[in-house]
Formats: structure tokens, sequence, C-alpha cells
């Protein structure tokens, strides 16, 4: 798998190992954003991002001085990863492996994976409004300011 680069858009994506749920209860989705706050932002912009039962939706734009932004992925990943299994007495892996990631590198795909993205909670009927669902950043996407 090609390592992410600077200076590009990128759909980060993955979820639970055999299908399994990621987020059991709200607490969990709030662990992964405020982990997803000290892991990324040093080394991106969380462009939106949408949190689901078993799986994620990240859309990062990599800082153009970032080293090794993968690195600060796993590093998020394997942080929840313990956490959960620490709380939930559990041991294994959380997520599949490896994450999947995709570059964007056309501004009309960029445009459609946002709207993707922020629909995925009425996709999966989680809600029959995805402005109302809680666990992404919908509400604050057109804020000029750094989502979390």
């Amino acid at each position: 798998m090609e390592p992410i680069e600077s200076s590009y858009y990128y759909h980060i994506y993955n979820r639970g190992n055999d299908k399994q749920n990621l987020f059991l209860e709200a607490d969990n989705y709030f662990h992964f954003l405020n982990l997803m706050k000290k892991h990324l932002v040093p080394v991106s912009k969380i462009f939106c991002y949408c949190l689901l039962k078993n799986h994620f939706h990240l859309l990062l734009r990599i800082n153009d001085d970032a080293e090794n932004p993968s690195r600060n992925l796993s590093n998020l990943f394997n942080a929840y990863t313990k956490a959960i299994n620490k709380r939930y007495n559990r041991t294994g892996n959380l997520f599949q492996r490896p994450f999947k990631r995709k570059i964007i590198t056309d501004d009309t795909y960029l445009r459609e994976l946002v709207v993707y993205i922020h629909l995925n909670p009425e996709t999966h009927n989680l809600t029959d409004d995805f402005t109302m669902y809680p666990y992404s950043s919908y509400n604050t996407f057109f804020q000029k300011t750094q989502q979390i």
C-alpha cells in the first residue's frame, strides 16, 4: 500500500474487525474524537468525518510539512483499541488491517465525498435525518475553524 503523502486530501476509512462494532456507547465516540484531535491535528486538517457503529470515514488534508502521517493514524487506532480492550475486558484487534485510504486529486470527487460521508448515517439507517446525527462533522462543516 502506498504511503500517505503530505499536501494531499485523503479519504481514510475502516471498520471493525470481523464487522464488529467499534463504538459501543456514546463515550466511545467522544473518546475517538479526542484521540483524533491528539493524533491527527498535528499532521492534518480534519476536513470532515462520520463515526458509525461499526465503521468510520475521515476526510483529511495532510499538512505540507507532515512527517510520516501514517504513523499518526496508526497511533490513533492503536490508542483507541487499547482503551476499548481495557474498558470492555477484551483482547486483540479492533480494526480491520490495514486501514483503507484513497488519495483525492479531483475537486468533483472531493465535493461528492463530503456529501457521501455526511449522508452515511441515513444510508445505514441510523437516523432519518443525517443533519441530526451527533457523531458527524455535518453541523460544524461550514465553520471556518478546525472541526475538532
